[in-house]
């Protein structure tokens, strides 16, 4: 009765155009059956995968479900980025028949991306065989708090769970790694060894800034906001050998090429993607493929052959112009999208948009720890929108690249920002989560591509 409603209650939303229904069949269906999680994830016969961290989520489960797929298996997956506990059992009710059984469950993988904040109550339920762990930023700090309480709340998590799941860490994020203290059962290291990867400079977005015994964090370089080579003077924690590892990373502005290692093999992986973010999240994924026994071989071929998640360098063809989407929702991340979008050595058109919705976090400040001041000099025409987009405009303002216009709606915004693009150029979408969702769909429908949903179905 649970999984009927749940259908129903997702076909309703769809014909009635409120959406997906990538949320509501779980809510209705959890309602009427409380243990539906537990019942329902024991089924995949090749165990379940959870996907978690700050920024990578959607992507990294995207290309876990394309090297499983590959591999032979069914990845049964929360495609749409829906992410706490009723977007999961929403994708478990999309699989199963009537009867609670799920379809091909001797071949399926159960494969899902879950909030920080909602993992720890689900992990028991979910009783994963892998266990993905990419990075931690701060973001949402009126939803998780400071970085300190969710990895607490991962320790906890970890150190009681009963069947012990293989952990993928990410050994570059300090906060990661020390999860290893309290594994039960095999760790998997990931990371960038290549040091031409670094950053000149440490960045303002540097948030794990004190290990677990509470003196300083070291850091000899830095990729990314604190994540890096890393020590502890006082405790001797260091940095972890990455036993996934890029040993050679070459960055462009449409691609990536990166010299992996796993254990005695090695590939060269050519990434479809751009940014040194992208190079962690394609890492993470070969480290679990490695976990659930696919080979090097295969998984670097299941990503080069994989296209972006929705909203993730997402490109369209609209009126001549192609439009590429950036979902940006914490300094860090934001920070990582200015690095790569300058890679393009190219004047930029740029449509910047800041919300305050629940998804996105209400308080904006946030944007003031991201480094926009780098993009003086580098954008020909910006508009701002949203519905926080006078502070953003402000934001840029300081940053001393004031925009052209400031402008509330989706569709007039959208309407500016590529009338005042030329015929063949780029324009790049900036987008907080709800923004993005907003904005890619007007997007793809004017591309005449489909609905995110529809396409993750």
């Amino acid at each position: 009765m649970a999984l009927l409603a749940g259908r129903a209650a997702g076909e309703a939303t769809r014909r009635l155009g409120r959406g997906g229904g990538t949320a509501l069949p779980g809510l209705v269906a959890r309602t009427l059956a409380p243990g539906l999680v537990e019942s329902l994830a024991a089924q995949p016969g090749h165990g379940v995968v959870t996907v978690t961290g700050t920024n990578g989520k959607t992507t990294t489960t995207h290309l876990i479900a394309a090297i499983a797929d590959r591999a032979g298996m069914t990845p049964l997956t929360n495609r749409t980025g829906s992410n706490l506990e009723r977007g999961l059992v929403t994708a478990l009710v999309d699989a199963a028949g009537a009867d609670g059984r799920i379809h091909d469950a001797a071949t399926s993988l159960g494969l899902f991306e879950v909030d920080e904040a909602a993992l720890p109550p689900l992990f028991a339920r979910l009783r994963p065989r892998v266990a993905v762990f990419l990075n931690l930023f701060r973001d949402q700090l009126d939803r998780y708090g400071e970085i300190d309480s969710v990895a607490a709340g991962w320790s906890r998590m970890l150190a009681v769970i009963g069947t012990a799941p293989v952990l993928i860490l990410n050994a570059d994020d300090p906060s990661i790694a020390a999860l290893a203290e309290v594994a039960g059962g095999e760790v998997i290291t990931f990371g960038v060894e290549d040091r031409s990867a670094a950053l000149p400079e440490a960045e303002h977005a540097s948030d794990a800034r004190f290990c677990a015994c509470g003196a300083r964090v070291r850091h000899e370089a830095v990729t990314m906001g604190h994540v890096g080579w890393w020590h502890c003077d006082a405790c001797g924690r260091t940095r972890p050998t990455p036993q996934v590892a890029a040993r050679r990373v070459t960055l462009s502005a449409e691609s990536s090429t990166v010299e992996v290692a796993s254990g005695d093999d090695a590939a060269t992986l050519r990434l479809p993607a751009v940014g040194l973010y992208s190079v962690y999240n394609a890492l993470a994924a070969i480290a679990a493929g490695r976990a659930l026994g696919v080979s090097l071989a295969d998984s670097v071929a299941a990503i080069e052959a994989t296209g972006p998640a929705f909203g993730r360098q997402e490109r369209f063809t609209v009126d001549g112009r192609t439009v590429r989407i950036w979902l940006a929702k914490n300094p860090a991340g934001l920070n990582e999208i200015v690095r790569a979008l300058l890679s393009a050595n190219r004047s930029l058109h740029l449509l910047a948009f800041l919300n305050d919705g629940i998804q996105d976090g209400q308080d904006v400040s946030w944007v003031y720890d991201a480094d926009l001041e780098r993009f003086a000099g580098h954008v020909e025409r910006l508009t701002c929108a949203g519905t926080r987009a006078d502070d953003l405009a402000l934001r840029f303002h300081i940053a001393g690249r004031a925009p052209e216009e400031t402008i509330t709606g989706t569709d007039a915004a959208l309407d500016a920002a590529l009338g005042a693009t030329p015929a063949g150029g780029t324009l790049d979408i900036v987008a907080t989560y709800t923004a993005m969702i907003d904005v890619r769909e007007v997007v793809a429908a004017r591309a005449g591509e489909r609905a995110y949903w529809e396409a993750a179905r």
